[in-house]
C-alpha cells in the first residue's frame, strides 16, 4: 500500500470535508470568480416571509425602514460559517443602522443541525430556513441558490446588491457606504 505525500493530505481532508448531504446547495466551484451583480434599477419590492427558529417572522414588512443585509448559507459549508460570522460584526458595528439576517438553504428536516449551528457560532440576529421554492434558486430571491451569497435590501424592500460567493465584513461595509451615499434611492 502507498502512503499519500503530505502534501497532499490537507487537499484529501479538504475534499473530503466538503461533503454536504441531502438537498441542500454547493457554493460555486473552488477557483471560480464570485460573481458580484448589482442591481441597475431597483425593482419590485421583494415580498417574502419565513419563519425563524426562535419562532418569529422574517419577512418584508420586519425588515422594512432600513437595509437589509441577508446572508444564504448552508450548515455544511466552511465559507457560509465564515459568511455568518462577518454578518454578526456588521451587526455588531453597524445596529440600530442596518438589519441582518441569515436564511438556511437546507430542508427542515436539517432543524436541529441548523440550532447548532446558530448557538455554536452565537449569531445575534435573526435565522430562518428557507422554503421548496427558495432552496430551488425560485421565488422572490430567484436565481439564487448558491451559498454563501448576500442580498441587501434598500428601506423598501427592492434588491439593492447581490454577491454570490464569499464577501467580507469590510466589503459590506463599502457596498453600505455606497447605497447610503446614492441615498438609498435610484430611478424606479
Amino acid at each position: 500500500m502507498r502512503l499519500l505525500a503530505p502534501r497532499f493530505v490537507p487537499l484529501l481532508l479538504l475534499a473530503v470535508g466538503c461533503g454536504g448531504g441531502g438537498d441542500a446547495v454547493r457554493e460555486p466551484a473552488a477557483g471560480a470568480p464570485a460573481a458580484v451583480a448589482e442591481v441597475p434599477a431597483r425593482g419590485p419590492v421583494r415580498a417574502f416571509s419565513y419563519e425563524t427558529l426562535d419562532g418569529r417572522e422574517l419577512s418584508t414588512a420586519s425588515l422594512a425602514g432600513r437595509f437589509s443585509v441577508i446572508g444564504f448559507v448552508a450548515t455544511y459549508d466552511m465559507a457560509s460559517q465564515a459568511e455568518a460570522r462577518f454578518l454578526a460584526g456588521l451587526v455588531r458595528d453597524h445596529t440600530p443602522r442596518i438589519n441582518a439576517a441569515l436564511l438556511v438553504l437546507e430542508a427542515s428536516e436539517n432543524r436541529p443541525l441548523i440550532e447548532a449551528f446558530v448557538a455554536t457560532l452565537k449569531l445575534p440576529y435573526p435565522v430562518a430556513l428557507a422554503d421548496a421554492p427558495t432552496i430551488a434558486g425560485e421565488g422572490p430571491f430567484a436565481g439564487l441558490h448558491h451559498v454563501p451569497s448576500v442580498v441587501i435590501l434598500d428601506p423598501e424592500g427592492r434588491e439593492a446588491f447581490r454577491h454570490v460567493g464569499l464577501i467580507t465584513q469590510e466589503a459590506l461595509e463599502e457596498v453600505l457606504r455606497r447605497l447610503e451615499r446614492e441615498g438609498g434611492r435610484r430611478a424606479r
